[in-house]
């Protein structure tokens, strides 16, 4: 194992987070039972999103923080960051790399996965 090998998971951690938090610098998708919720229970759900911190090994086994799970409104709801290329065609080529990443987030209810 390298030192870059020991550090990618931070970088694409500290990406990751500051993504999921800001919701700038990538693109933000609901599904279409989360779009369908009344706005002022989708807004609280990713505003539960932006403040998710329970990450363990169990749902973060890579360090990438890029997947959660939330409970909102007696409903269990699930969110994953992809790291695509700019075009939005194939993976990242370096997901440490936003000059060629686009970072996805997408949104939806257990339901839907």
């Amino acid at each position: 194992m390298t030192v870059a090998d020991i550090c990618r998971p931070v970088s694409v951690r500290d990406l990751n987070d500051a993504f999921r938090r800001s919701f700038a610098g990538g693109k933000v998708m609901l599904t279409v039972g989360v779009a369908a919720l009344p706005e002022a229970d989708r807004d609280r759900l990713l505003s539960l999103v932006r403040s998710y911190a329970s990450f363990d090994p169990g749902n973060d086994p890579h360090g990438e923080h890029d997947f959660g799970a939330i409970k909102h409104g007696g409903e269990r709801f699930f969110w994953k960051i992809d790291c695509y290329d700019t075009d939005l065609l194939h993976a990242s080529p370096d997901p440490t790399d936003p000059a060629v990443t686009c970072r996805v987030l997408t949104v939806m209810r257990a339901d839907e996965y």
